[in-house]
């Protein structure tokens, strides 16, 4: 029984760290940019886009698909840092463990 109330409390403070983790995700930031950094985007580690940034110099209105590539493209880095850097920081705690479809 003394084992299984061991087990448990590291339970508990595991638990209290991924979540204490998870809080810190918010607050971090990704950037992503295309078109030579013509476009840039901002997310959160929540995968929540903060900030969409268009130089001048890339929005022509005979040309407004390129823009909508390039917006689609910095976007979609974005959101895959977003996900390599909650991998990153909630990997830490599901390492060595076979847990399919965890982080």
């Amino acid at each position: 029984m003394k084992n299984m109330g061991n087990m448990m409390k590291q339970m508990q403070k595991l638990q209290k760290q991924m979540a204490q983790a998870q809080e810190e995700l918010k607050e971090k930031t990704v950037e992503a940019t295309a078109g030579g950094g013509m476009v840039k985007v901002i997310a959160t580690g929540e995968k929540k886009i903060l900030e969409v940034v268009i130089s001048e110099e890339v929005v022509d209105p005979d040309d407004v698909e390129m823009l909508q590539d390039l917006i689609l493209a910095a976007t979609n880095e974005a959101l895959k840092k977003a996900d390599d850097m909650i991998n990153q920081d909630m990997g830490k705690f599901t390492k060595g463990m076979n847990m399919p479809g965890m982080f």
